[in-house]
């Protein structure tokens, strides 16, 4: 049995679709649900999380990614519990590999996400259940029946009006992954997770200009890059766990273009 925490989110919505359609046995809940404490979880995945309104929303940041796992690690029956964190924390190092040093500055309020992930990765880690694990998810595109407002949806909407402006330079670069890839792993993942901490991103960097010339090619749009926009990009993320324990092959996210293209025009 598999209970989903965060399902109503855009990756917990994902993995609850696809464990329905294959006859899974699966438990989604609300937070505040008390059979959360009163019956066996079996595998956790863990996915409640804040993303881009962290920074105007740090009190309900510290629950979601700390307080309320906190709760479940130290009242409720589980056989494992898989704990979504971010590659995010990597940013500015110049490798991305789970067992490396990160650092981060309080002072900083970018750093309140980067901080919060990291104490529920701490608390996974040492809370005394032999069976916790940390995911860092890379960005994820895919389509979800929860939508996305992340930077490649955001591009396929304004494509669809014609008109394209990107903030950053062509050759902003970093990693992303396949929904698809994310839901089959995270799955694997729980039931038989041997490492402690992943990283599950596709181990490829894609620039700005990748899929702005894909887009470009299934969507008859005009793309403007902002003039001196800044060149953000992030290390290569390591994916050797997911290779060597599960013979991970990453499709590419630009993939998802075609379904991306056909959900908005669904939407007319």
């Amino acid at each position: 049995m598999v209970t989903i925490l965060g399902s109503a989110g855009f990756i917990g919505s994902a993995i609850l679709a696809s464990m329905r359609r294959a006859g899974e046995e699966v438990f989604a809940p609300l937070r505040q649900d008390p059979a959360i404490f009163e019956r066996d979880l079996g595998n956790v995945i863990y996915a409640i999380g804040l993303t881009a309104d962290f920074r105007s929303r740090p009190f309900d940041t510290v629950k979601a990614h700390v307080s309320v796992l906190a709760d479940l690690l130290e009242r409720a029956s589980f056989r494992s519990l898989t704990y979504l964190s971010s590659t995010r924390v990597y940013s500015g190092l110049e490798a991305a590999l789970p067992h490396l040093p990160i650092s981060v500055e309080p002072s900083n309020p970018s750093h309140l996400y980067n901080l919060t992930k990291l104490s529920g990765e701490c608390l996974c880690l040492h809370c005394g259940h032999p069976a916790t694990r940390v995911v860092r998810l890379s960005n994820v595109v895919g389509v979800s029946p929860v939508e996305s407002n992340n930077f490649i949806d955001s591009l396929v909407r304004e494509a669809m009006t014609g008109r394209v402006t990107v903030d950053t330079a062509p050759d902003s670069s970093k990693d992303y992954i396949h929904l698809e890839d994310v839901v089959e792993c995270l799955t694997k993942i729980s039931r038989e997770g041997k490492s402690r901490i992943y990283n599950l991103a596709s181990g490829t960097n894609l620039t700005n200009l990748d899929w702005t010339n894909s887009l470009q090619a299934l969507r008859d749009c005009q793309v403007t890059y902002k003039p001196e926009a800044p060149a953000n990009s992030f290390p290569v993320i390591s994916i050797t766990e997911l290779q060597e324990e599960f013979s991970f092959r990453p499709r590419s996210a630009l993939e998802v273009l075609p379904a991306l293209i056909k959900q908005q025009e669904n939407k007319k």
